[in-house]
């Protein structure tokens, strides 16, 4: 029991309410959000459009993605991340609500369009959410637990979506209409601002009274006469930072691999729908069920080798499928992968958040984000045409790439750490000298 308690402590304990609450949120809508997964097979199946047509409208899905993430960013540091995060959910209700009864296939595109605005524009203002009211030093467990939540939850979501797409295609946008506005009631109700300049402003006008000293009247003065924060165009230009992110669009690519590429090669190799339904819920389950053990395990570790590590562990896998030609070699290469997949994810999460100042901490997630919907293109993308000409040699470059990126890690990590070490010292308030002190 006892020892049952201490690893409790150490994967749950010490993080903040607020933080359970968005926990909370980030959970219910992803288990809800499963209309999307099955918008392709709507489209051709309830609303008679050809399958290069259904293609053209989940690219419009993705499109809406990438221009949601740098959008939430933008509004999340300057609306907030708790208004960001309501605005979004409710438009998202909405449209789910508009898509379920739209009958033209040039208004559900549109809508679909918007769909991919509003489901991106959260990411941005819940991660920077967690890292305000998260100490640094239990960041880690919480970004795991952010990574558990939003896989279970996307399991969740599968099971649903498939028993609700049999039943009927309307009550899937309805009921994920309905799990949105339940996450925004959690969010609305029990998650405060957390952006600091308003959760202080906030504040100072509870008080109701002006401040004690002339002293904080002018840091006030000086606070209110400060220039707003640049905008996107500094984490744009940030090298350090946007090394970091080419190296999750490579990590995102290889991930991408499972839902864009294998399906195709293990059809080549003469395997039903289910053998790859397998695969895939294989994977689901081993992040469900050990993504909570893995804190302790990496908690001692520096960050950048823990993700050389997993980027190798990764394309150990995904390499391994160049000899596959049978569904026991699928699941032992899945294993592989899932593995390298959950050590990867804390680290990840904590160094981007780590690497951006605290003005722009959500515009900085924003342009992190970007590496996914730019990976979801690109994966299938050239995937594809290596495969076609390829073969099995496309494995081999995943796994070479994978490779590659591992080293980059343990090159790159060092001045990572530099950088956060000066952003921390300059968040740090001086120490009064002791002359002026007297």
């Amino acid at each position: 029991m006892r020892a049952l308690r201490r690893w409790l402590d150490d994967t749950a304990g010490g993080l903040p309410a607020t933080f359970w609450y968005l926990w909370a949120g980030l959970l219910i809508n992803r288990a809800g959000a499963f209309a999307m997964l099955f918008l392709s097979l709507y489209l051709t199946d309830a609303r008679g459009a050809s399958e290069a047509l259904a293609g053209t409208v989940v690219g419009a899905y993705g499109l809406g993605g990438a221009g949601g993430v740098l959008l939430g960013g933008v509004l999340a540091d300057r609306w907030g991340r708790r208004a960001t995060l309501l605005a979004a959910h409710l438009a998202t209700a909405g449209l789910m609500v508009a898509l379920a009864f739209s009958r033209h296939l040039v208004v559900i595109a549109v809508l679909a369009a918007l769909v991919g605005v509003v489901h991106s524009m959260p990411s941005p203002a819940f991660v920077a959410a967690i890292v305000d009211v998260v100490p640094e030093q239990r960041r880690s467990r919480a970004f795991n637990l952010q990574f558990w939540a939003f896989n279970l939850g996307m399991a969740v979501a599968s099971l649903l979506a498939g028993l609700l797409a049999e039943a009927s295609f309307v009550a899937l946008f309805l009921v994920d209409a309905a799990a949105t506005l339940v996450a925004a009631a959690v969010i609305g109700w029990k998650v405060p601002e957390t952006l600091p300049r308003l959760r202080t402003a906030r504040a100072d006008g509870a008080v109701g009274r002006p401040p004690a000293s002339a002293e904080s009247d002018g840091r006030a003065a000086r606070q209110r006469r400060a220039p707003r924060p640049p905008g996107l165009h500094t984490a744009l230009t940030d090298r350090t930072f946007l090394v970091f992110v080419g190296l999750t669009f490579v990590l995102a690519v290889l991930t991408m691999q499972t839902s864009t590429i294998m399906p195709l090669a293990m059809r080549a190799d003469g395997l039903r729908p289910s053998a790859y339904g397998a695969v895939v819920a294989l994977g689901g389950v081993l992040i469900v069920v050990g993504q909570l053990f893995v804190p302790r395990l990496i908690e001692r570790h520096r960050k950048h080798h823990v993700l050389a590590v997993s980027t190798a562990v990764l394309a150990v896998g995904f390499a391994a499928l160049a000899v596959a030609d049978d569904l026991a070699v699928y699941l032992g290469a899945a294993v592989v992968w899932t593995i390298g997949q959950m050590l990867a994810a804390p680290p990840n999460a904590q160094i981007n958040a780590d690497l951006a100042p605290p003005e722009l901490r959500a515009r900085y997630q924003s342009v992190f984000y970007l590496a996914f919907p730019a990976a979801s293109f690109v994966a299938p993308t050239l995937g594809g045409v290596s495969l076609q000409y390829l073969g099995n040699g496309h494995w081999l470059i995943v796994g070479g790439l994978g490779l590659l990126a591992a080293v980059c890690h343990l090159v790159t990590g060092p001045s990572r750490d530099r950088r956060v070490a000066a952003l921390r010292r300059r968040q740090t308030p001086s120490p009064i000298p002791a002359r002026a002190a007297r």
